[in-house]
Protein backbone atom coordinates (compact mmCIF):
# COMPACT_ATOMS: atom_id res chain seq x y z
CA UNK A 1 0.00 0.00 0.00
CA UNK A 2 1.15 3.85 -0.88
CA UNK A 3 -0.30 6.12 0.81
CA UNK A 4 0.11 8.66 4.15
CA UNK A 5 -3.09 10.46 4.37
CA UNK A 6 -2.12 13.47 2.16
CA UNK A 7 0.07 16.48 0.46
CA UNK A 8 2.28 15.78 -2.23
CA UNK A 9 5.09 12.68 -2.25
CA UNK A 10 3.31 11.01 0.27
CA UNK A 11 5.54 8.37 1.86
CA UNK A 12 5.62 4.56 0.89
CA UNK A 13 4.69 2.03 3.17
CA UNK A 14 7.08 -1.16 4.02
CA UNK A 15 4.88 -4.00 4.82
CA UNK A 16 4.67 -7.16 2.76
CA UNK A 17 3.64 -10.81 2.92
CA UNK A 18 5.58 -13.61 2.57
CA UNK A 19 6.00 -15.91 -0.17
CA UNK A 20 6.24 -15.61 -3.97
CA UNK A 21 4.75 -17.52 -6.82
CA UNK A 22 4.73 -16.67 -10.86
CA UNK A 23 1.44 -17.62 -13.45
CA UNK A 24 3.05 -20.59 -15.04
CA UNK A 25 1.08 -23.49 -16.16
CA UNK A 26 0.38 -26.58 -13.85
CA UNK A 27 0.25 -30.13 -14.88
CA UNK A 28 -3.06 -32.11 -14.54
CA UNK A 29 -0.53 -35.05 -12.82
CA UNK A 30 1.62 -34.94 -9.56
CA UNK A 31 4.51 -32.51 -9.50
CA UNK A 32 7.43 -34.59 -10.34
CA UNK A 33 10.26 -34.51 -7.06
CA UNK A 34 13.49 -32.85 -8.41
CA UNK A 35 16.02 -35.40 -9.60
CA UNK A 36 18.18 -34.71 -6.93
CA UNK A 37 15.49 -36.07 -3.97
CA UNK A 38 14.85 -38.97 -6.71
CA UNK A 39 18.73 -39.60 -6.48
CA UNK A 40 19.31 -39.28 -3.00
CA UNK A 41 18.83 -43.35 -2.33
CA UNK A 42 21.79 -43.77 -4.73
CA UNK A 43 23.90 -41.10 -2.70
CA UNK A 44 22.84 -42.69 0.76
CA UNK A 45 23.81 -46.15 -0.32
CA UNK A 46 27.68 -44.98 -1.94
CA UNK A 47 27.38 -42.89 1.66
CA UNK A 48 27.30 -46.56 3.25
CA UNK A 49 29.69 -48.43 0.59
CA UNK A 50 32.10 -45.47 1.67
CA UNK A 51 31.81 -46.21 5.61
CA UNK A 52 31.61 -49.59 5.20
CA UNK A 53 35.30 -50.55 4.49
CA UNK A 54 36.88 -47.89 6.77
CA UNK A 55 35.44 -48.74 10.17
CA UNK A 56 35.93 -51.52 12.11
CA UNK A 57 34.17 -54.91 11.92
CA UNK A 58 32.29 -54.70 15.12
CA UNK A 59 31.01 -51.74 13.56
CA UNK A 60 28.80 -52.46 11.57
CA UNK A 61 27.77 -49.38 9.56
CA UNK A 62 25.20 -51.32 7.39
CA UNK A 63 22.55 -51.45 9.63
CA UNK A 64 22.28 -47.81 8.34
CA UNK A 65 20.54 -49.32 5.39
CA UNK A 66 17.43 -49.55 7.69
CA UNK A 67 16.75 -45.88 6.61
CA UNK A 68 16.60 -46.46 3.11
CA UNK A 69 13.19 -46.85 2.75
CA UNK A 70 11.92 -43.92 4.37
CA UNK A 71 14.59 -42.13 2.24
CA UNK A 72 13.18 -43.49 -0.32
CA UNK A 73 9.70 -42.58 0.21
CA UNK A 74 10.34 -38.92 -0.38
CA UNK A 75 10.86 -38.76 -3.73
CA UNK A 76 9.98 -42.22 -5.24
CA UNK A 77 5.69 -43.42 -5.27
CA UNK A 78 4.94 -46.82 -3.39
CA UNK A 79 6.08 -48.87 -6.11
CA UNK A 80 10.13 -47.68 -6.06
CA UNK A 81 10.11 -47.75 -2.40
CA UNK A 82 8.84 -51.61 -1.88
CA UNK A 83 11.75 -52.28 -4.83
CA UNK A 84 14.30 -50.39 -2.50
CA UNK A 85 13.18 -51.88 0.72
CA UNK A 86 13.71 -55.47 -1.11
CA UNK A 87 16.95 -54.21 -2.36
CA UNK A 88 18.03 -53.02 1.16
CA UNK A 89 17.62 -56.28 3.09
CA UNK A 90 19.33 -58.17 -0.23
CA UNK A 91 22.10 -55.72 -0.14
CA UNK A 92 22.50 -55.76 4.22
CA UNK A 93 22.76 -59.65 3.79
CA UNK A 94 25.57 -59.34 1.30
CA UNK A 95 27.54 -56.84 3.54
CA UNK A 96 26.81 -59.06 6.61
CA UNK A 97 28.26 -62.23 4.96
CA UNK A 98 30.11 -61.43 2.06
CA UNK A 99 34.47 -61.69 3.60
CA UNK A 100 35.42 -60.00 0.20
CA UNK A 101 33.30 -56.54 0.72
CA UNK A 102 32.31 -56.74 4.53
CA UNK A 103 35.26 -58.85 6.24
CA UNK A 104 33.18 -60.71 7.60
CA UNK A 105 32.15 -64.69 7.71
CA UNK A 106 29.12 -65.73 5.66
CA UNK A 107 27.68 -67.02 8.93
CA UNK A 108 27.03 -63.58 9.52
CA UNK A 109 24.19 -63.24 7.64
CA UNK A 110 21.81 -65.41 10.25
CA UNK A 111 23.17 -63.38 13.19
CA UNK A 112 19.87 -62.39 15.19
CA UNK A 113 21.24 -58.69 15.06
CA UNK A 114 21.52 -59.07 11.35
CA UNK A 115 17.93 -61.01 11.80
CA UNK A 116 16.62 -57.87 13.29
CA UNK A 117 17.56 -55.19 11.12
CA UNK A 118 15.86 -57.17 8.18
CA UNK A 119 12.67 -57.28 10.07
CA UNK A 120 13.40 -54.19 11.09
CA UNK A 121 14.41 -53.19 7.20
CA UNK A 122 11.27 -54.81 6.19
CA UNK A 123 8.57 -53.03 8.52
CA UNK A 124 10.38 -49.40 8.01
CA UNK A 125 9.46 -50.27 4.35
CA UNK A 126 5.97 -50.89 4.98
CA UNK A 127 5.46 -47.38 6.58
CA UNK A 128 7.60 -45.34 3.59
CA UNK A 129 4.90 -47.33 1.37
CA UNK A 130 2.28 -45.70 3.28
CA UNK A 131 4.26 -42.68 3.11
CA UNK A 132 4.45 -42.60 -0.72
CA UNK A 133 1.39 -43.38 -1.01
CA UNK A 134 -0.35 -40.22 1.29
CA UNK A 135 2.53 -38.20 -0.33
CA UNK A 136 1.59 -38.94 -4.05
CA UNK A 137 -1.77 -38.21 -2.88
CA UNK A 138 -1.41 -34.82 -1.44
CA UNK A 139 0.97 -33.88 -4.45
CA UNK A 140 -1.95 -34.32 -6.47
CA UNK A 141 -4.64 -32.22 -4.29
CA UNK A 142 -1.92 -29.63 -4.47
CA UNK A 143 -1.48 -29.75 -7.89
CA UNK A 144 -5.65 -29.62 -8.60
CA UNK A 145 -5.64 -26.70 -6.00
CA UNK A 146 -3.19 -24.67 -8.08
CA UNK A 147 -4.37 -25.88 -11.16
CA UNK A 148 -7.77 -24.16 -10.31
CA UNK A 149 -6.41 -21.25 -8.94
CA UNK A 150 -4.68 -20.60 -12.26
CA UNK A 151 -8.45 -20.35 -14.43
CA UNK A 152 -9.18 -18.32 -11.34
CA UNK A 153 -6.46 -16.02 -11.39
CA UNK A 154 -6.66 -16.17 -15.76
CA UNK A 155 -10.74 -15.14 -15.49
CA UNK A 156 -9.94 -12.63 -12.81
CA UNK A 157 -6.88 -10.70 -14.60
CA UNK A 158 -7.41 -11.62 -17.73
CA UNK A 159 -4.31 -11.13 -20.70
CA UNK A 160 -4.80 -7.58 -21.63
CA UNK A 161 -4.46 -6.98 -25.32
CA UNK A 162 -0.43 -6.52 -26.47
CA UNK A 163 -1.79 -3.33 -29.01
CA UNK A 164 -4.70 -1.30 -28.65
CA UNK A 165 -4.28 1.02 -31.13
CA UNK A 166 -1.38 2.87 -31.89
CA UNK A 167 -0.51 2.11 -27.83
CA UNK A 168 1.83 -0.79 -26.64
CA UNK A 169 1.04 -3.04 -23.54
CA UNK A 170 2.40 -5.36 -21.96
CA UNK A 171 1.57 -6.90 -18.18
CA UNK A 172 3.79 -8.74 -15.53
CA UNK A 173 2.19 -10.87 -12.48
CA UNK A 174 3.79 -12.63 -9.31
CA UNK A 175 1.61 -13.61 -6.46
CA UNK A 176 3.23 -13.53 -3.26
CA UNK A 177 0.88 -17.17 -2.70
CA UNK A 178 3.13 -19.26 -3.81
CA UNK A 179 1.29 -22.39 -3.55
CA UNK A 180 -2.17 -20.66 -4.87
CA UNK A 181 -0.39 -18.59 -7.41
CA UNK A 182 -2.97 -16.07 -6.81
CA UNK A 183 -3.16 -12.45 -4.94
CA UNK A 184 -4.53 -9.42 -4.38
CA UNK A 185 -2.73 -7.21 -7.03
CA UNK A 186 -4.97 -6.32 -10.38
CA UNK A 187 -4.42 -4.38 -13.32
CA UNK A 188 -6.41 -3.68 -16.49
CA UNK A 189 -6.59 -1.88 -19.72
CA UNK A 190 -9.44 -1.07 -21.61
CA UNK A 191 -9.88 0.99 -25.38
CA UNK A 192 -12.88 3.74 -24.96
CA UNK A 193 -13.70 6.40 -26.63
CA UNK A 194 -11.91 8.73 -24.55
CA UNK A 195 -8.71 6.86 -25.03
CA UNK A 196 -6.92 3.63 -23.67
CA UNK A 197 -7.02 3.78 -19.84
CA UNK A 198 -5.12 1.20 -17.87
CA UNK A 199 -5.78 0.32 -14.15
CA UNK A 200 -3.68 -1.02 -11.36
CA UNK A 201 -4.45 -1.56 -8.09
CA UNK A 202 -3.02 -3.20 -4.60
CA UNK A 203 -5.54 -4.72 -2.41
CA UNK A 204 -4.85 -4.57 1.50
CA UNK A 205 -4.51 -8.15 2.84
CA UNK A 206 -3.62 -11.35 1.48
CA UNK A 207 -5.42 -14.48 0.46
CA UNK A 208 -9.32 -15.04 -0.46
CA UNK A 209 -10.96 -11.95 0.82
CA UNK A 210 -8.43 -9.87 -1.51
CA UNK A 211 -9.11 -12.07 -4.26
CA UNK A 212 -12.76 -10.84 -3.95
CA UNK A 213 -12.22 -7.56 -3.03
CA UNK A 214 -9.70 -7.29 -6.51
CA UNK A 215 -12.41 -9.06 -8.27
CA UNK A 216 -14.89 -6.57 -7.17
CA UNK A 217 -12.89 -3.75 -8.33
CA UNK A 218 -12.02 -5.41 -11.44
CA UNK A 219 -15.97 -5.58 -12.11
CA UNK A 220 -16.89 -2.74 -11.34
CA UNK A 221 -14.16 -0.68 -13.59
CA UNK A 222 -14.84 -3.07 -16.64
CA UNK A 223 -18.22 -1.89 -15.98
CA UNK A 224 -18.23 1.52 -16.02
CA UNK A 225 -14.92 2.04 -17.60
CA UNK A 226 -16.89 3.06 -21.23
CA UNK A 227 -19.52 5.20 -19.71
CA UNK A 228 -17.52 8.04 -17.65
CA UNK A 229 -15.58 10.74 -19.24
CA UNK A 230 -13.85 12.09 -16.24
CA UNK A 231 -11.03 9.72 -14.83
CA UNK A 232 -12.01 11.72 -11.28
CA UNK A 233 -15.78 10.96 -11.80
CA UNK A 234 -14.78 7.34 -12.96
CA UNK A 235 -12.68 6.69 -9.50
CA UNK A 236 -15.62 8.33 -7.37
CA UNK A 237 -18.24 5.21 -9.26
CA UNK A 238 -15.41 2.93 -7.74
CA UNK A 239 -14.87 4.25 -4.34
CA UNK A 240 -18.48 4.02 -4.38
CA UNK A 241 -18.78 0.55 -5.65
CA UNK A 242 -16.58 -0.70 -2.87
CA UNK A 243 -17.96 1.20 -0.29
CA UNK A 244 -21.20 -0.60 -1.23
CA UNK A 245 -20.11 -4.11 -1.27
CA UNK A 246 -17.71 -3.28 1.96
CA UNK A 247 -21.23 -2.80 3.72
CA UNK A 248 -22.50 -5.74 2.90
CA UNK A 249 -19.74 -8.23 3.72
CA UNK A 250 -19.77 -9.18 7.36
CA UNK A 251 -16.71 -9.14 10.34
CA UNK A 252 -14.59 -6.88 11.60
CA UNK A 253 -12.35 -6.24 9.01
CA UNK A 254 -15.44 -4.80 6.45
CA UNK A 255 -13.78 -1.67 6.80
CA UNK A 256 -10.86 -2.14 6.19
CA UNK A 257 -10.33 -3.77 3.00
CA UNK A 258 -9.37 -0.69 0.80
CA UNK A 259 -7.34 -0.37 -2.50
CA UNK A 260 -4.86 1.83 -3.81
CA UNK A 261 -5.75 2.60 -7.30
CA UNK A 262 -3.79 4.26 -9.99
CA UNK A 263 -6.17 4.95 -13.15
CA UNK A 264 -4.41 6.18 -16.14
CA UNK A 265 -6.00 7.45 -19.84
CA UNK A 266 -3.46 7.43 -22.86
CA UNK A 267 -5.40 10.11 -25.31
CA UNK A 268 -3.46 9.14 -28.53
CA UNK A 269 -4.55 12.25 -30.40
CA UNK A 270 -3.91 14.82 -27.57
CA UNK A 271 -0.65 13.13 -27.13
CA UNK A 272 -1.10 13.46 -23.35
CA UNK A 273 -1.75 11.07 -20.20
CA UNK A 274 -3.96 11.54 -17.93
CA UNK A 275 -3.45 10.02 -14.29
CA UNK A 276 -6.06 9.79 -10.93
CA UNK A 277 -3.80 8.51 -8.03
CA UNK A 278 -5.87 7.28 -4.91
CA UNK A 279 -2.72 6.26 -2.75
CA UNK A 280 -0.91 4.24 -4.98
CA UNK A 281 3.00 4.64 -6.24
CA UNK A 282 3.43 6.99 -8.63
CA UNK A 283 3.94 5.96 -12.24
CA UNK A 284 7.13 6.31 -14.30
CA UNK A 285 6.99 8.32 -17.36
CA UNK A 286 10.21 6.88 -19.36
CA UNK A 287 11.88 8.59 -22.60
CA UNK A 288 14.99 8.06 -24.60
CA UNK A 289 16.80 10.78 -22.83
CA UNK A 290 14.64 11.47 -19.07
CA UNK A 291 13.09 9.09 -16.67
CA UNK A 292 11.00 10.14 -13.97
CA UNK A 293 7.81 9.94 -11.42
CA UNK A 294 4.68 11.41 -12.02
CA UNK A 295 4.17 12.30 -8.52
CA UNK A 296 0.56 13.73 -8.01
CA UNK A 297 -0.12 16.99 -7.74
CA UNK A 298 -2.60 16.03 -4.66
CA UNK A 299 -2.31 13.01 -2.98
CA UNK A 300 -5.85 10.86 -2.68
CA UNK A 301 -7.23 8.21 -0.55
CA UNK A 302 -7.26 4.36 -1.30
CA UNK A 303 -10.55 3.15 -2.77
CA UNK A 304 -13.15 2.71 0.08
CA UNK A 305 -11.23 5.21 2.42
CA UNK A 306 -12.85 8.60 0.64
CA UNK A 307 -15.84 8.89 2.37
CA UNK A 308 -14.05 8.82 5.95
CA UNK A 309 -11.36 10.89 4.62
CA UNK A 310 -13.42 13.30 2.51
CA UNK A 311 -10.76 13.96 -0.26
CA UNK A 312 -11.57 13.68 -3.43
CA UNK A 313 -9.00 12.73 -6.51
CA UNK A 314 -7.65 15.39 -8.97
CA UNK A 315 -6.74 14.83 -12.46
CA UNK A 316 -3.24 15.13 -13.56
CA UNK A 317 -2.24 15.49 -17.30
CA UNK A 318 0.94 15.34 -18.77
CA UNK A 319 2.77 15.28 -22.73
CA UNK A 320 2.92 11.51 -23.94
CA UNK A 321 5.01 11.50 -27.21
CA UNK A 322 5.71 8.74 -29.69
CA UNK A 323 8.13 6.72 -27.74
CA UNK A 324 7.48 7.60 -24.71
CA UNK A 325 6.62 4.82 -22.14
CA UNK A 326 4.76 4.41 -19.28
CA UNK A 327 5.36 1.79 -16.20
CA UNK A 328 2.57 1.17 -13.83
CA UNK A 329 3.84 -0.74 -10.98
CA UNK A 330 2.47 -2.18 -7.43
CA UNK A 331 4.86 -1.45 -4.14
CA UNK A 332 5.91 -4.83 -4.03
CA UNK A 333 8.53 -3.73 -6.56
CA UNK A 334 9.51 -0.91 -4.50
CA UNK A 335 9.66 -2.46 -1.28
CA UNK A 336 11.70 -5.81 -2.65
CA UNK A 337 14.92 -5.54 -0.37
CA UNK A 338 18.32 -6.91 -1.19
CA UNK A 339 20.36 -8.66 1.10
CA UNK A 340 21.45 -6.07 2.86
CA UNK A 341 17.99 -4.91 3.48
CA UNK A 342 17.98 -1.90 1.09
CA UNK A 343 14.53 -1.71 -0.77
CA UNK A 344 14.77 -1.75 -4.74
CA UNK A 345 15.62 1.13 -6.35
CA UNK A 346 13.35 0.88 -8.91
CA UNK A 347 13.99 5.06 -10.58
CA UNK A 348 18.00 4.73 -10.45
CA UNK A 349 17.29 1.12 -12.13
CA UNK A 350 15.20 1.70 -15.07
CA UNK A 351 17.55 4.61 -16.12
CA UNK A 352 20.32 2.66 -16.37
CA UNK A 353 18.18 0.12 -18.74
CA UNK A 354 18.04 2.63 -21.63
CA UNK A 355 15.64 2.39 -24.07
CA UNK A 356 13.07 -0.59 -23.96
CA UNK A 357 10.08 -1.68 -25.57
CA UNK A 358 7.03 -2.95 -23.69
CA UNK A 359 7.90 -6.20 -23.45
CA UNK A 360 11.73 -6.28 -23.16
CA UNK A 361 11.38 -3.98 -19.97
CA UNK A 362 8.82 -5.94 -17.90
CA UNK A 363 11.20 -9.26 -18.58
CA UNK A 364 14.46 -6.75 -17.42
CA UNK A 365 12.19 -5.71 -14.51
CA UNK A 366 11.57 -9.07 -13.80
CA UNK A 367 15.09 -10.55 -14.10
CA UNK A 368 16.66 -7.54 -11.82
CA UNK A 369 13.88 -8.31 -9.36
CA UNK A 370 14.71 -11.77 -8.79
CA UNK A 371 18.46 -11.11 -9.21
CA UNK A 372 18.05 -7.78 -6.62
CA UNK A 373 16.50 -10.02 -4.20
CA UNK A 374 18.15 -13.65 -4.17
CA UNK A 375 15.31 -15.21 -5.36
CA UNK A 376 13.35 -13.88 -2.24
CA UNK A 377 10.36 -11.51 -3.12
CA UNK A 378 7.99 -11.20 -0.53
CA UNK A 379 4.91 -9.31 -2.19
CA UNK A 380 2.38 -9.26 -4.49
CA UNK A 381 3.56 -7.41 -7.81
CA UNK A 382 2.27 -6.63 -10.49
CA UNK A 383 3.20 -4.09 -13.42
CA UNK A 384 2.01 -2.66 -16.96
CA UNK A 385 4.14 -1.02 -19.10
CA UNK A 386 1.90 1.30 -22.03
CA UNK A 387 3.94 2.64 -24.73
CA UNK A 388 3.23 4.97 -27.39
CA UNK A 389 4.67 3.85 -30.72
CA UNK A 390 7.14 5.83 -32.46
CA UNK A 391 5.19 6.21 -35.85
CA UNK A 392 1.64 7.07 -34.48
CA UNK A 393 -0.14 9.99 -36.74
CA UNK A 394 0.82 13.33 -35.78
CA UNK A 395 -2.88 15.26 -34.06
CA UNK A 396 -4.58 16.90 -36.19
CA UNK A 397 -3.89 20.89 -36.62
Amino acid sequence: MRWSGGGRGAGQGRDGGRGRGATVGVGPGAPTPPTWLRRLPLFYVAGVLVLEPITPVEWPVSFLLIALPLVAAFGHGPVGVLGVTVFAIVFLGVLAGTPCCAGRSVGYMWDRHYVAAYVCTALIGTLGTFLAVHRRRRELTLANVRSVAEIAQRVLLRPVPRRIGDVLVESLYLSAAAEARIGGDLYEAVRTAHGVRLLIGDVRGKGLPAVETAATLLGSFREVVHEVPDLAALAARLDTSMTRRASQLAGSDMDERFVTVLIAEIAVEDRVVRIVNCGHPPPLLIRRDDVRELEPSRSAPPLNLGMLVGERCRVDEHSFLPGDQLLLYTDGVTETRGPDGVFYPLLERVRGWGPLEPRPLLDRLHRDLVAYSGDQLHDDIAALAAGLVSDAPAPPN
